[in-house]
């Protein structure tokens, strides 16, 4: 049988046919292309203009508390004074700030006219620039160093409690509910016998009551996650309880646990003012927040200026750290209507 050609004109593609495109040829839908998780989470965090005000408003108060005191020509606990004509000391400590038009010039003893108190000088004679911004260091340094260490424990604590559960899971939560039912003012009361007062009694007190927080989302996390999928494949595949907690587990959890973290910080940095207010916090020379309220409202009705930098210094610092939890919180678990 003799074989028919069906298509005896056939086209026979070349080389010359064909062409790369470039890569302005190529359209890429930009709103669905593919991103990483945490640049997404940063993405909508900036779309969100209270929490880069949050953001800008501690980052602003951060660096002024680490260059302030540097910047300034008076140390935080140094008592200004000068000389006068019949040979006496007399201390910068009734001096209002020298802001014309803010808060008067009238009653600046011409002595310190060549000195500059922008936040005026307290009752000693102290420069209160310097200690407002050196005191909001201290009490950064205290809320930072104790929310890390309460989220490593508290972490820790709650992943471990709600990944055994039973009877672990019950006998670690009734721990968790005995230690939130102690008032923490009983806690403080009862290191103040035995500790001296100061920082290392504000961070303690700190340590042993802002963990609990942490603990009850991980556990919360830990409950949710656990019977997932991949905690399954781990497990028939041999991981260890170790690995699984804190190696597969833990990633899935950080978005809530930064949220709390957040949230904690201005309620560190809150308790921390409020003991060095009652006078079991900050003693003197050394300063925070809260010593430097407690300080200006002993003055009130007579240089009720003082107490005006820490109370703004410290509504500044919650406003932000709230406005920044806020944002990471909705950044962190975006509804459908912003994505």
């Amino acid at each position: 049988m003799e074989q028919v050609n069906i298509m005896p004109n056939a086209y026979v593609p070349t080389a010359g046919d064909f062409e790369f495109l470039s890569r302005q040829d190529i359209n890429v839908d930009r709103n669905f292309a593919s991103q990483g998780y945490w640049k997404g989470v940063a993405i909508h965090f900036f779309r969100n203009r209270r929490a880069v005000v949050g953001l800008v408003i501690v980052v602003l108060i951060t660096v002024l508390a680490i260059l302030g005191p540097i910047l300034s020509a008076y140390g935080y606990k140094e008592i200004i004074s000068v000389t006068n004509d019949a040979g006496k000391q007399i201390t910068a400590g009734s001096i209002s700030p020298q802001l014309p038009g803010l808060f008067g010039s009238e009653n600046i003893n011409p002595l310190f006219a060549d000195k500059t108190f922008l936040f005026g000088t307290d009752t000693v004679g102290r420069d209160l620039w310097t200690r407002t911004w050196f005191g909001a260091r201290v009490s950064l340094i205290i809320a930072f160093v104790t929310i890390i260490i309460d989220m490593i424990i508290g972490m820790s604590y709650g992943l471990i409690s709600g990944y055994y559960g039973g009877m672990t899971d019950n006998t670690m939560q009734r721990f968790v509910e005995i230690a939130n039912s102690v008032p923490r003012l009983v806690i403080v009361s009862v290191l103040a016998i035995f500790l001296p007062k100061g920082m290392g009694l504000v961070i303690v007190a700190l340590l042993l009551t802002e963990w609990i927080g942490m603990s009850k989302i991980a556990r919360a996390e830990m409950l949710k996650l656990k019977e997932q999928e991949y905690v399954l494949a781990s497990r028939t595949l041999g991981a260890g309880n170790f690995r699984i907690i804190f190696g597969q587990i833990l990633p899935n959890t950080i978005g809530p646990i930064i949220t709390q973290v957040m949230f904690s910080i201005p309620t560190a940095i809150f308790t921390e003012a409020f003991l060095s207010f009652v006078g079991v916090g900050i003693v003197l020379p050394q300063c925070s927040i809260g010593s430097l309220i407690e300080d200006g409202f002993n003055n009130i009705t007579t240089l009720p200026y003082q107490i005006l930098p820490p109370i703004i210094v410290l509504a500044l610092l919650m406003l932000g750290f709230n406005f920044i939890g806020d944002g990471l919180r909705e950044a962190l678990a975006p509804k459908l209507e912003d994505m």
